[in-house]
């Protein structure tokens, strides 16, 4: 069994031997002083989603983890990003802690600060005050999150005591054999923690059009960069951009897709190796992920020249037609599945028009057919929130096969690709790849564009360049 991350010292081969006269003088003469953190924001509004998730398994031991940190190389981690699951429930962002929901109740089992009786504070690199940084009291936890809130070390002893119980697995490794797994029981409770997900509050709306206005300064900073950005490539674009992220936000949403030229036929583009190079559209997928970890999703293409070629304008004009026309079907009550539908009747009638579809477009739509696909790849939304992959083991008829309502947030983002060695496109498209993308959030009435500050019209993306630039 995994241990508990609290038996022993994270230290390495190459760290200074600690005699004992060391070991005893540094845990002496230390003054006490509590951090002062306000009570979190959103402490009313997890307080509710617990009771939420309490009502949906009455009788029931709910084991949520936060997660542990996870190695990038040898003795080094990944920054930690708490479980999403967690987060929504709680706010709590510290590494290692377990929510238990039980009887209606709710306990937050946390790793506190080092104690200044033991080695950790002064010699663990993972969790030492004097390596990583203080990390708050379980008052201090308490205070914040507003409930009750016990040591790590007592987790043992709870899980232990005989109960039902149900754990969000592939999470915490000593969590997931602390508690014998129940497979169709735990994929069940993990369905419900994303289905909780798909309707925001008001208070995540607010965190989402936060996390959208920042991703537009993120945008705006690359354009002020232009010059440096033709000279260094789609790595500048990338950096400048997350200098932003981690300035006013938390950190990424996703890592950022830089793609010029030939790249942006790749959707997945994060290498972000090369050039930016004059004459071709440069695609931008980015997003900012809020400090309380909500995150945008955006994406603009321009071209690096600040004015697009007639061709270039034809196809951006048809992807901009597309997502309009996604985006117009947004209402409570339409089909999770009418953004995508309107944007691919509008994209393969262009491709019609284009003279690129071995048959009419009205058959490339059928189920049986969407040849047209070959050009357009991948689905136009899906949900947005603490993942910008939102509530994905959400079951299908709550989600992909399932009906809008009002507060959720959705992505609409459809695209045109023309590979570069597509030998069924004409020479001139071939390499060219545009996508929009904007963050939408479904009101009582329709819906309302979380990323509108940023243009999406060809002349008005001509003129936000060229203001930026000077």
């Amino acid at each position: 069994m995994n241990e508990q991350p609290k038996t022993t010292l994270t230290t390495e081969s190459h760290d200074q031997g600690v005699p004992e006269a060391y070991a005893a003088f540094m845990r002496e003469g230390w003054g006490e002083r509590e951090l002062h953190l306000p009570r979190h924001p959103v402490a009313d509004w997890s307080a509710r989603r617990r009771q939420a998730l309490a009502d949906a398994f009455p009788g029931e031991r709910l084991v949520v983890p936060a997660g542990q940190f996870k190695v990038r190389a040898n003795d080094t981690d990944y920054r930690f990003r708490a479980d999403t699951a967690h987060v929504h429930l709680t706010g709590n962002q510290t590494s290692d802690a377990v929510l238990v929901v039980e009887d209606g109740e709710s306990v937050l089992y946390a790793r506190p600060r080092s104690s200044r009786q033991t080695d950790e504070f002064f010699r663990d690199r993972r969790y030492g005050e004097l390596w990583a940084g203080r990390r708050p009291s379980l008052k201090e936890i308490s205070d914040s999150l507003g409930f009750e809130v016990r040591h790590l070390e007592e987790l043992e002893a709870r899980l232990g005591t005989s109960a039902k119980t149900r754990v969000l697995r592939d999470v915490d490794p000593y969590v997931d054999q602390a508690v014998p797994g129940d497979g169709a029981r735990d994929h069940d409770f993990a369905r419900v923690l994303s289905e909780m997900r798909l309707v925001k509050d008001a208070w995540e709306l607010e965190q989402l059009q936060e996390a959208c206005d920042i991703t537009a300064l993120g945008f705006s900073d690359s354009v002020r960069e232009w010059d440096n950005v033709l000279e260094h490539g789609e790595r500048w674009l990338e950096g400048t951009f997350f200098r932003r992220a981690r300035t006013m936000g938390n950190d990424l949403g996703y890592d950022s897709i830089v793609a010029g030229g030939s790249h942006a036929t790749t959707l997945h583009w994060t290498e972000n190796s090369g050039p930016v190079t004059p004459g071709q559209l440069l695609l931008l997928d980015m997003g900012v992920e809020g400090n309380n970890l909500y995150t945008a999703d955006v994406t603009r293409t321009l071209p690096v020249d600040g004015t697009f070629t007639t061709l270039q304008r034809d196809l951006y004009t048809l992807v901009l037609t597309a997502q309009q026309a996604g985006i117009d079907t947004i209402r409570p009550g339409a089909d999770f599945q009418a953004p995508h539908d309107a944007a691919m009747h509008v994209i393969a009638h262009g491709l019609e028009d284009l003279g690129l579809l071995p048959v009419s477009a009205e058959e490339a739509l059928a189920p049986d057919s969407k040849v047209y696909t070959r050009w357009t790849l991948h689905s136009t939304s899906h949900m947005l929130g603490l993942d910008v992959h939102d509530c994905a083991a959400a079951a299908p008829e709550r989600y992909k096969n399932g009906e809008l309502a009002a507060g959720m947030v959705l992505t609409v983002e459809p695209g045109l690709y023309f590979q570069e060695d597509d030998l069924l496109v004409p020479e001139e498209l071939r390499g060219i790849g545009i996508r929009i993308e904007d963050d939408i959030a479904v009101t009582d009435d329709g819906w309302t564009n979380l990323s509108a500050s940023l243009p999406r019209e060809p002349d008005a993306l001509e003129a936000w360049m060229a203001d930026l630039r000077g």
